[in-house]
C-alpha cells in the first residue's frame, strides 16, 4: 500500500517510559501506563505534543518522524492510542490508518488525526477509514489533553467489556490468548525464555455444588484477589524498566486461571512462582459463613523448550495440569515428553475402554467369601477384569479411575450388575443354590439419575432373584448426601436387594445416620488388617465388630492374608472373611465348579 521504502520491522522508536507513579488524581495510574504513539514527519511537532502531554501526566510515549516505520512500531509496541499527521510525504496518515484497520489486531486502536486541512471531504474520508477523532493544527494544548483523555476513557470502557472477565476483573481468555501470541513473537525475536502456568482450583466443582453458584462465584472472586497479589509480588521476575515483561494473570474460564511469565532467566525460576501460588491458597477462606480450605493444581509449559506455537504451549500446560491433578492436587507439574506419551496412552485407553463391552473384553471374576467360624463358602464379591487383545490384562487400578473420570463407569457399572444377575439366574437354572453375590457400586453410578430405573430394568430382564444380590457402597459415598441417600437405599431394599457399607472406618459416618441407613452389613477396610500390629488398629476392628452387632448388622473383613488375621477375626466374632488366604478372584467357570462341589476354596489360594 506504500510507494516509499518497505516497512522496517526492526526499527527502533524513540520510546520514553517512566514507571514511577504520578499522584495527580484518580486517573494518575492510567495516565502513567497509557501508551501514546505519535506519528508526524516534523520532529519539532512531536516534541511540542509530548511536552503538552507530559505536563498532563502522561509518561509513556512512542514517537516516530518516519511514517513508513509506523506499522512495525504499532506491531511491536501495541499503543493504546495513535495520533497521526494526516498529510505526510510518501506514507500519509490515510495509508497508515487503512493498514491498521485491515489488521484484526490493530483494527480497534483509536486514531486521532492531526490535520491543518479544513476540507470537509478530507475529514469525511478519514472518518470512513476509521478515524476516532480530529485535532486541528496548530494544536491547542487544552483541546489536545481533553480529546486524548476522552478517547482513552472510551477505550478503557470498551477494553473493560472486551478484554476483562466481568466476575473477577482479570483479563479474559481472549486477552490472554492475544498476550500469549504477542509474547511468543517477542520471545522468538529476542531469544527470550518464558512460561505459561495453567492454574486450576482443586475440587471447586464439589464446593460449587454444595454451596451453590452464588457462593461459588464469591470463592472465585476471592481467589482472583489472592492470585493478583501473588502475581504482583512476582514482578521481580520482570526486567527492571520493562513493563511489558511483567507477569500477566487471566481467568481462562470456570475455575481455571492462566499466569504468563513473559521472561525468565531459566525454567527453574518458574518453581518460585508456582510455589508462591500454592502458598497463597493455604489460609482458609470464609465464604458465606463456611470455612473452606482450598488448593491449586498447576501445569507448566516453558517456551521455547516445550514449543513456540500458542496451541502447543497451551496444550502442553493442560497436559501437565492433568498430571498434577492425578497426583492428588496441591502441587505443580512441568510438561515433559513422558507426560505427552502418558496423555496419548490415556486417550487411546479411553477410546478402547468405550469399545470393551461390545467386544466382550470385560469379564467378571468372583472372590469367595467364607464364614469365619467354619471357613465354609457362603458368597463372593464380583471384581471386574479387562482382557485387552493386544495389551493383555489391564490393571483395574489403571482403567477403573479412567472410567470414573470420564463417566464410563455408569455404563460399565450397569453391565457389571446385569452380568452378575445373569450369572445368578444361570446358577438357579442349573439347580445350584446361588450364594450371596456382592456388586460394587461407584459413587458416580449411584448418583446418576437413571441408577434406580436401570437396576429395576435389569432385575426384570434377567429375572434373577434379588435375595442373592448385594450392593456394596462406600461409606464416604453414602455420607455425601446422607438424607437423600437414605431414600434411595430404601427403594433398593424394597426391590429385595441386600446392602453393604464398604471400606467402613475410613470415612466419616455419623452414628445417627448409620442407624437410619437400611443396610445389612459393614465391611471392614483391609487397611486395618494390614496394620493389625499398629497402635489402635486392633481396637478399631474390635469396635467396628461390636458396633455392627449392636445394630444387628453382619461384619465382613476383606484382605485376610494370614492365619493369624483369621484367628483374630474368629475370636472377635467377625461373621465373614475374604482374601488370598482363602482364594483369589476366579473366573465364573471356576467359581461355578466351587458351587457345584462346595469345595474348600483354599485350594485356589495364590
Amino acid at each position: 500500500y506504500m510507494n516509499e521504502p518497505q516497512i522496517d520491522t526492526t526499527s527502533r522508536a524513540l520510546v520514553r517510559s517512566d514507571r514511577n507513579p504520578v499522584e495527580r488524581d484518580d486517573d494518575a495510574e492510567y495516565l502513567r501506563t497509557a501508551k501514546v504513539m505519535m506519528v508526524d514527519d516534523e520532529p519539532i511537532t512531536l516534541d511540542v505534543l509530548q511536552g503538552f502531554l507530559e505536563e498532563a501526566g502522561y509518561r509513556n510515549f512512542v514517537l516516530t518522524s518516519e511514517p513508513y516505520k509506523a506499522m512495525a512500531l504499532i506491531a511491536s509496541e501495541r499503543p493504546d492510542v495513535v495520533m497521526l499527521d494526516l498529510m505526510m510525504p510518501g506514507v500519509s496518515g490515510f495509508d497508515i490508518m487503512q493498514a491498521m484497520r485491515a489488521e484484526a489486531d490493530f483494527a480497534h486502536i483509536p486514531i486521532i488525526m492531526l490535520t491543518s486541512s479544513t476540507d470537509a471531504e478530507t475529514k469525511l474520508k478519514a472518518l470512513e477509514l476509521g478515524a476516532t477523532d480530529f485535532l486541528a493544527k496548530p494544536v491547542d494544548s487544552s483541546e489536545l489533553i481533553l480529546r486524548l483523555r476522552n478517547t482513552l476513557a472510551a477505550k478503557a470502557y470498551l477494553d473493560r467489556l472486551t478484554n476483562y472477565d466481568r466476575l473477577t476483573g482479570l483479563y479474559n481468555r481472549q486477552t490472554f490468548i492475544d498476550r500469549l501470541d504477542h509474547t511468543l513473537q517477542q520471545a522468538s525475536r529476542h531469544s527470550r525464555t518464558g512460561a505459561l502456568l495453567h492454574v486450576n482450583i482443586d475440587r471447586f466443582k464439589k464446593v460449587n455444588e454444595a454451596l451453590g453458584p452464588a457462593l461459588g462465584d464469591e470463592l472465585l472472586r476471592a481467589t482472583a484477589k489472592r492470585l493478583e497479589q501473588c502475581v504482583r509480588n512476582t514482578d521481580t521476575l520482570a526486567r527492571i524498566g520493562e513493563e511489558d515483561s511483567a507477569p500477566s494473570l487471566s481467568r481462562l474460564g470456570g475455575d481455571e486461571f492462566g499466569v504468563l511469565l513473559v521472561e525468565i532467566d531459566k525454567a527453574e525460576s518458574t518453581i518460585v512462582v508456582a510455589q508462591r501460588l500454592l502458598d497463597s491458597m493455604a489460609p482458609p477462606y470464609s465464604i458465606g459463613g463456611h470455612e473452606l480450605f482450598m488448593t491449586f493444581s498447576i501445569g507448566i509449559s516453558v517456551f521455547p523448550t516445550d514449543g513456540t506455537e500458542r496451541e502447543l504451549i497451551v496444550k502442553n500446560a493442560a497436559t501437565a495440569l492433568q498430571f498434577a491433578k492425578q497426583q492428588g492436587g496441591n502441587t505443580y507439574s512441568f510438561y515433559s515428553v513422558d507426560l505427552k506419551n502418558r496423555s496419548l496412552l490415556y486417550i487411546n485407553l479411553h477410546s478402547e475402554l468405550r469399545r470393551a463391552i461390545d467386544r466382550q473384553e470385560l469379564q467378571l471374576h468372583y472372590q469367595p467369601k467364607i464364614e469365619t467360624r467354619t471357613r465354609r463358602l457362603i458368597g463372593a464379591e464380583t471384581l471386574l477384569r479387562w482382557q485387552h487383545p493386544s495389551r493383555g490384562s489391564v490393571s483395574p487400578g489403571e482403567f477403573i479411575p479412567l472410567a470414573e473420570e470420564t463417566g464410563l463407569i455408569v455404563d460399565i457399572g450397569a453391565w457389571v450388575f446385569a452380568e452378575a444377575c445373569g450369572q445368578v439366574k444361570t446358577w438357579e437354572t442349573a439347580g445350584l443354590d446361588p450364594p450371596k453375590i456382592a456388586i460394587n457400586i461407584s459413587g458416580r453410578q449411584f448418583m446418576d439419575k437413571d441408577f434406580l430405573p436401570s437396576i429395576r430394568e435389569i432385575l426384570a430382564d434377567t429375572n434373577a432373584d434379588p435375595r442373592h444380590l448385594q450392593l456394596e457402597l462406600t461409606e464416604s459415598m453414602l455420607m455425601g448426601n446422607a438424607r437423600g441417600n437414605i431414600l434411595i437405599l430404601r427403594q433398593l431394599k424394597e426391590l429385595g436387594l441386600k446392602l453393604s457399607v464398604d471400606d467402613f472406618g475410613t470415612g466419616y459416618s455419623s452414628l445417627s445416620y448409620l442407624r437410619q441407613f437400611p443396610i445389612d452389613e459393614l465391611k471392614i477396610d483391609q487397611s486395618f488388617l494390614a496394620d493389625l500390629n499398629a497402635d489402635g488398629s486392633i481396637s478399631i476392628v474390635v469396635a467396628i465388630i461390636a458396633l455392627a452387632h449392636s445394630l444387628g448388622l453382619r461384619v465382613v473383613a476383606e484382605g485376610v492374608e494370614t492365619e493369624a488375621q483369621w484367628q483374630f477375626l474368629r475370636e472377635q466374632g467377625c461373621d465373614e472373611c475374604q482374601g488370598h488366604l482363602f482364594s483369589k478372584a476366579v473366573p465364573a467357570v471356576e467359581f461355578t465348579s466351587m458351587l457345584a462341589h462346595r469345595t474348600n476354596p483354599e485350594s485356589n489360594r495364590r
